[in-house]
């Protein structure tokens, strides 16, 4: 277990994580620490824990908003696929109604033909 040392508002957290995940973890506590600077730039000396719950709850509501976002988008691709499944059936009958159409042509055009071809002589 790798450990790293993260500053919150100024004060020093030493946290463990996964090997290879330091510098992931020094990162989220970096966004973390931009939030709470912004809620004690906004309100003052307030309390540590006050500001921790504050921010973290304003993390939370940036997570819900993109959980609904991504929702949102997961089900416009159901849409999307469905509808490219409807076009490509149809697709495919267009094709299978175009084939028979042509071979029916096809078929009356040589019984024209042979209809239409000099008859030998008797």
């Amino acid at each position: 277990m790798a450990q790293v040392t993260v500053t919150i508002d100024g004060k020093a957290y030493r946290m463990a994580c996964d090997e290879g995940q330091e510098e992931h973890l020094m990162s989220l506590a970096q966004r973390f620490d931009r939030y709470v600077s912004h809620l004690k730039d906004s309100f003052g000396e307030i309390g540590d824990q006050r500001l921790t719950v504050m921010a973290g709850i304003m993390v939370m509501d940036e997570l819900s908003e993109l959980q609904k976002r991504v929702m949102g988008m997961e089900s416009e691709v159901v849409t999307l696929r469905k509808t490219r499944d409807d076009a490509l059936t149809k697709a495919d009958k267009s094709d299978a109604a175009l084939t028979g159409a042509l071979s029916g042509l096809a078929q009356r055009m040589e019984a024209l033909a042979e209809r239409m071809a000099p008859k030998p002589a008797d």
